[in-house]
């Protein structure tokens, strides 16, 4: 069989195990996005599986760069990856994906051992190290909110462009004028 047959077939079976199961994710026919653990499981993480044109007979590429993996220290990513490497690795050849997401669910503990979770992804810096958090009293100014009815007679003011029409705010000379709007002396 060729590498696209084998292909074919391993997605074939990928879509029926795991057809309606929420930790499955098919990006495109030959990437593909698995969830180990619950989302509200701190030790849970996501990862994307690409297929190279050889696969299985080449190893799949493995990540864990998707945004879910942010609070993961890059040490605990490197050691997960490793860790799948090596099943990767006894299994080359042979249709593999279904056994590597099963491993990982099964081995998620061991995998996540020296997980110490990451308070804030923004605050590293290149060394691997939390940086000390950057203080943010500033309070943003509200805007002044109008009501309902102010806004109803905003609108009646503007023409078909949204815009107040000239002299909207002039007082009117001539009304003054008749009425006897002029100051007293």
């Amino acid at each position: 069989m060729s590498a696209n047959e084998d292909q074919e077939m391993e997605l074939e079976a990928l879509r029926s195990i795991y057809e309606g199961d929420e930790c499955f994710k098919e990006l495109s026919p030959t990437t593909f996005q698995f969830r180990i653990g619950d989302h509200e499981d701190p030790k849970a993480f996501l990862l994307d599986v690409s297929w190279p044109e050889t696969y299985p007979e080449t190893a799949p590429q493995l990540t864990l760069q998707a945004f879910f993996n942010n609070r993961i220290s890059p040490t605990t990513k490197q050691d997960i990856i490793s860790k799948l490497e090596e099943q990767v690795e006894a299994n080359l050849g042979t249709a593999m994906m279904y056994t590597l997401f099963e491993w990982a669910k099964e081995n998620q503990a061991d995998l996540m051992e020296h997980h110490q979770p990451v308070k804030d992804a923004a605050t590293l810096n290149p060394s691997n190290e939390t940086s000390s958090p950057v203080c943010s009293n500033k309070k943003k100014e509200k805007k002044e909110q109008l009501t309902k009815a102010q806004k109803r007679k905003m609108i009646s003011r503007t023409d078909n462009k949204g815009e107040l029409p000239r002299g909207w705010n002039w007082v009117d000379v001539i009304k003054l004028s008749k009425t006897g709007g002029a100051a007293e002396d």
